[in-house]
């Protein structure tokens, strides 16, 4: 069906009309033929461990469909987390495992483990002044030359501290490169210039050492009591964040998950315009033309600066709670069986926002109540297995991820089992399905072990595994999965491939296209285009992977040497 949407206080009136589109789902065939279309005829079946054929041909497109249809509907509101909408959301898939009888893993023998979101607020009257060497001080203006983030850990702070200049505030001599080697940053304000890429980093690693995080997490580390985030780019105007800044509560109260605060050592983190950067460097030994150049030719220019800035802020919060729906699957072998492997998928959505096209509703059907499906379905799966595989499995369908990944942080940090007991995640999110699956780009997948039963999985359903298409987007680290990388966790997240039944092989040109037209948008809804095969396929490729992970003697490894593997990022 096509959908016809008008704007009616929020809500979306729907009239059905014949569609072009043409829906590809085909419930209603013999399981065989559903486990062979698109993916090369019956002896693919046959090829399938005889363990796993029922079961994989088990999972129908029509299901897969109503989960998608439900989650997507106008009565979830977007599902933003703390809303009704995404207790609704919650609820089901919480219905849904229980049918699929994975046990509850979840707080007090519940599915629903709670995740208490706290949205922080810079309040008006933050001050910053800098007082150079010589000369009175100079008070600075907020919102031209600086901002200042909120602090969810305390609710008013201050701070008068030495200034001095870390560069791109990267600590990493492991990779032969150090802006805090020989800088005394101890009870300092650290300034790091940001808009300035470390290009002779590999881009995965860039990105880790230039995030918000953990360049935040560097700087405490070093001793610094306060960050000013300077801007290179003479026009940008310091950040604000005028939505508020989302962490997650532990239990005492306590900030247990954020992007943007790393601690209570750090009185105040500051966005600062490059105009005031240019003031700050008055009467130090070098200026920021020369400090700026040798970075951007990869060399360290770090230096005390000749003065003190000294501020205060106070922050205000609205505190809501959230859920991840987590279920487990107990393992078949009695020493493997304390082992788990993680299927994820994040469950919220953007909720309701300004209107596009008339339409107020962020629904979120491909982001990501198809990944959600997809977990769903493989609950089902490892269900209707004779023999559960030799490790335990935990189904987690997880919230805050278009908050910056905090639920799935809180999940890695504070699991239902022990934490070294997690072996490996295997993500879903937005598994993009408006064509044929036919190939596939396993993000990830070359930092480990994991490689392996990826490629075997693949093989087993005639697709093709391709690199990334996209590197620099570096899709690995913004997605749940880097939660529990984060935790020393190998991890996947598998997404679309290039290849197309036409042989023009441009499906990421068309899909670059179509996220265009309905990324992040109230478009992204049920008039939408897919392929619910296609979903049905994947769904069957992340089932067979985990179940592989599963039933594998030796627990995943990182490769020789990977980057994510050398420490707990």
């Amino acid at each position: 069906m096509v959908v016809v949407i008008s704007l009616l206080n929020g809500r979306k009136e729907r009239s059905k009309e014949p569609s072009m589109r043409g829906n590809t789902s085909r419930g209603a065939l013999p399981l065989v033929l559903l486990l062979t279309m698109y993916s090369g005829g019956a002896a693919v079946a046959q090829q399938l461990p005889k363990a796993v054929r029922k079961p994989a041909a088990s999972i129908q497109a029509k299901v897969f469909e109503a989960h998608v249809r439900y989650l997507a509907d106008d009565k979830l509101q977007g599902r933003q987390p703390g809303t009704p909408g995404y207790r609704l959301a919650a609820d089901y898939v919480a219905a849904q495992l229980k049918k699929y009888g994975a046990e509850p893993a979840g707080d007090n023998g519940t599915y629903l483990q709670t995740v208490r979101l706290r949205r922080a607020f810079t309040e008006p009257g933050a001050a910053l002044s800098w007082q150079p060497a010589t000369g009175p001080a100079q008070p600075l203006t907020y919102a031209t030359d600086f901002t200042c983030y909120p602090n969810p850990g305390a609710a008013s702070t201050q701070v008068a501290a030495p200034v001095v200049f870390a560069g791109l505030g990267i600590s990493a001599p492991e990779l032969g490169y150090d802006d805090y080697a020989g800088l005394d940053a101890r009870g300092k304000i650290v300034v790091v210039a940001r808009g300035i890429e470390p290009r002779q980093f590999p881009d995965a690693v860039r990105l880790y050492n230039t995030d918000l995080l953990t360049v935040l997490r560097t700087a405490m580390r070093h001793g610094a009591v306060g960050v000013m985030l300077a801007s290179t780019k003479p026009t940008a105007k310091p950040a604000e964040a005028v939505r508020g800044v989302v962490s997650v509560l532990d239990a005492q109260g306590g900030v247990a998950v954020s992007r943007s605060y790393a601690g209570p050592q750090l009185q105040v983190v500051a966005s600062g315009s490059a105009a005031l950067l240019q003031r700050l460097f008055a009467g130090a030994t070098t200026d920021t033309a020369r400090a700026l150049g040798a970075l951007r030719a990869g060399r360290p220019a770090s230096l005390a600066l000749a003065g003190t800035l000294a501020g205060s802020q106070r922050s205000r919060y609205q505190d809501v709670e959230s859920y991840n729906v987590v279920g487990k699957i107990r393992g078949s072998d009695p020493v493997l069986r304390d082992e788990y492997v993680v299927h994820t998928a994040h469950l919220d959505h953007l909720g309701i926002g300004p209107a596009v096209q008339g339409d107020s509703i962020y629904n979120g059907a491909h982001d990501n109540a198809t990944g959600v499906a997809s977990v769903l379905e493989i609950a089902g799966a490892y269900h209707r297995l004779r023999t559960p595989p030799r490790r335990s499995v935990l189904l987690a369908l997880v919230t805050g991820e278009e908050l910056g990944l905090l639920g799935s942080a809180y999940l890695a940090q504070h699991p239902p089992v022990p934490p070294r007991q997690l072996v490996a995640n295997i993500n879903t999110d937005m598994p993009t399905i408006i064509a044929p699956l036919l190939s596939i780009v396993p993000l990830g997948a070359e930092n480990s072990s994991l490689a392996a039963p990826v490629a075997e999985a693949a093989r087993l359903l005639n697709l093709t595994v391709e690199p990334d298409p996209e590197p620099a987007q570096n899709r690995f680290i913004r997605s749940d999965q880097y939660s529990f990388v984060a935790q020393g966790v190998p991890a996947v997240h598998i997404k679309y491939g290039n290849r197309t039944a036409d042989g023009q092989n441009n499906l990421s040109q068309l899909v670059q296209a179509w996220r265009a037209r309905t990324y992040h948008k109230p478009q992204d809804d049920l008039s939408g285009q897919f392929d619910w095969q296609a979903g049905r396929l994947y769904t069957q490729l992340n089932f067979l992977l985990g179940y592989l992970v599963a039933n594998d003697s030796q627990r995943p490894t990182w490769n020789e040497g990977n980057f994510f593997g050398r420490k707990e990022l």
